[in-house]
């Protein structure tokens, strides 16, 4: 029996309200809050959240010194239609170069490490 559930995955930011709706944008699903925290609503129960940390200093991919601690893995039928699409919401490529590879790195805007899978 488990002990709990996954309630909400959180990120912190600087910008709550502009991560999640590049989160929102990305992944589809609605921006609801403002403030310290703020929310985007995904398809079910599914939630991911954004909690203010004016002074977040970003992960530096890859580095043992400044390490990422969690990245998110998101699931595309196409990467270069996804990549293209995240590239314009204002993500930064991290590690794209390989075109064999089933996975692309790339950081949001507040620096947060995600791939894109394909899937």
């Amino acid at each position: 029996m488990a002990v709990a559930e996954l309630g909400v995955v959180v990120l912190d930011c600087p910008d709550p309200r502009a991560l999640a709706e590049f989160y929102a944008a990305v992944l589809g699903g609605t921006v609801d809050g403002e403030g310290d925290w703020v929310e985007v609503q995904l398809s079910g129960r599914r939630r991911l959240a954004f909690q203010a940390a004016p002074g977040l200093v970003p992960p530096t991919w890859p580095s043992a010194d400044h390490s990422q601690q969690f990245h998110l893995d998101l699931d595309v039928t196409d990467l270069d239609a996804a990549e293209k699409a995240v590239l314009e919401l204002g993500a930064k490529p991290l590690d794209a170069e390989d075109r064999a590879r089933t996975f692309r790195v790339y950081a949001d805007p507040a620096g947060h490490p995600f791939c894109l899978c394909a899937c």
